[in-house]
């Protein structure tokens, strides 16, 4: 008996060896490079946004709450720290200005219409950002939270690099904005459609107008994958909340603070 014949049986194809052999070289590579951040980013929005239309974009396979789940895994059963993976997944959250700045183009196509309107979207606003305020204060004194928390959810509804100003300039933490800002505009955007039909608020402009000021960004992109009408206003309300938000809420915070 020779020895080829006493060597132990092949598992695998040899193809499949190789392949799999590549994508070990390439996890290798992209782990300890900023690479690995901006590849599972990329890469979990687009599997999530496939779950989405699959299901007819039904609004609980939100992609966004999907990503961040999908990324929070990979982290977690990779060992990789949050500093490591936003190496990366800063170019993305670059984009984030521009992507807003973007947001004016429909707005533009329908300046005669929103000069016609200005009275109602702002009583609207004001009427959005004071009860985010009264929620947000009464939910955290009834809970008897700390000034610290008070502060962070405070701007939870302003679109999330602003609402991280605003908590940093009233002594709240910047982090904890941010997670209350993302938790506020995934649950918006979730509960947006089944509460607006419920409500039997059926106006395009009025249901994007209140998700824009009640849920910014993440709520302006659910309220685009339903209809462009609603998604332009949607793109007014998180603006004009942003703005309204940045100039008050300062002011608020040392009146409950």
């Amino acid at each position: 008996m020779n020895a080829d014949s006493m060597s132990p049986p092949q598992l695998l194809p040899v193809g499949m060896t190789t392949g799999i052999n590549n994508l070990a070289e390439i996890w290798v590579y992209l782990s300890a490079t900023p690479l690995f951040g901006l590849t599972i980013t990329l890469l979990a929005y687009v599997l999530a946004d496939i779950v989405y239309q699959r299901t007819n974009r039904h609004p609980l396979a939100n992609p966004v709450l999907i990503a961040v789940a999908m990324i929070i895994a990979v982290l977690t059963l990779t060992h990789t720290d949050y500093k490591t993976y936003f190496q990366g997944a800063q170019f993305v959250h670059f984009l984030l200005g521009t992507a807003t700045v973007a947001l004016a183009i429909p707005l533009a196509r329908l300046w005669n219409e929103l000069r016609a309107r200005a009275i109602p979207l702002l009583i609207a606003l004001f009427a959005g950002a004071a009860t985010s305020v009264f929620v947000a204060v009464g939910i955290a004194r009834l809970l008897d939270a700390p000034p610290l928390i008070v502060a962070s959810l405070l701007p939870k509804s302003v679109t999330a690099p602003i609402a991280m100003a605003i908590a940093e300039q009233i002594g709240g933490s910047p982090t904890l904005a941010a997670v209350f800002t993302v938790c506020t505009g995934i649950i918006g955007a979730l509960i947006v459609t089944p509460l607006l039909n419920l409500l039997g608020v059926r106006d395009w402009a009025a249901r994007g107008f209140a998700i824009g000021v009640a849920a910014h960004g993440i709520g302006t992109a659910r309220a685009y994958s339903v209809h462009p009408r609603a998604g332009a206003y949607a793109s007014l309300g998180m603006g004009l909340h942003a703005l309204l938000g940045a100039m008050v809420l300062p002011w608020v915070a040392k009146l409950v603070l």
